[in-house]
């Protein structure tokens, strides 16, 4: 009798430890940023740096922080809005504080796309994925912004470009 219950006990922990995660350490529990790379207009092939660039969401006050303000970079990283099926951007060019003022050229743009939730794991819970993104640029006479072309419309990973802009 004594080895069905030393049977039963050890068919108990076996499925009892089974169910659990090793730990409640998240790894692998981040929603992917939106990469962008800005390229040549005149020579599409090559990567083109954009002097002292800001990015601010619209009707946000302050700057995205994924990526180092007024940088001369010529790819950033930036989060789109879960709850929500568009993400506009203030992209300003040359950005500077002038008596208390931003100047620099602005050019707004607004990426539209699916969500989907997908579940991680009990330590990460949901992250957000996003599918058939599109971007629309807001004309003025003045955009510095010539063109956009989306390269990879599923935004599940941040190891590539998603967009293009040519300036």
């Amino acid at each position: 009798m004594n080895r069905y219950w030393l049977l039963l006990i050890v068919l108990f922990g076996v499925l009892f430890f089974s169910a659990c995660e090793k730990d409640d350490i998240c790894v692998d529990g981040d929603t992917p940023f939106l990469i962008v790379r800005f390229y040549d207009q005149q020579n599409p092939e090559n990567f083109k740096t954009v002097n002292s660039l800001r990015i601010v969401g619209l009707g946000q006050g302050s700057p995205v922080t994924t990526f180092s303000d007024r940088s001369n970079t010529d790819s950033v990283a930036i989060p789109l809005r879960p709850n929500l099926a568009d993400t506009q951007y203030v992209f300003i060019l040359d950005s500077a504080d002038e008596e208390d003022a931003e100047t620099g050229n602005r050019d707004t743009l607004a990426f539209l796309y699916s969500t989907e939730e997908v579940f991680v794991s009990r330590a990460c819970g949901f992250i957000a994925n996003y599918s058939d993104l599109n971007a629309t640029l807001t004309a003025d006479t003045l955009n510095w912004i010539q063109n956009i072309e989306i390269t990879n419309p599923t935004v599940t990973k941040q190891d590539s470009a998603h967009v293009k802009i040519y300036h």
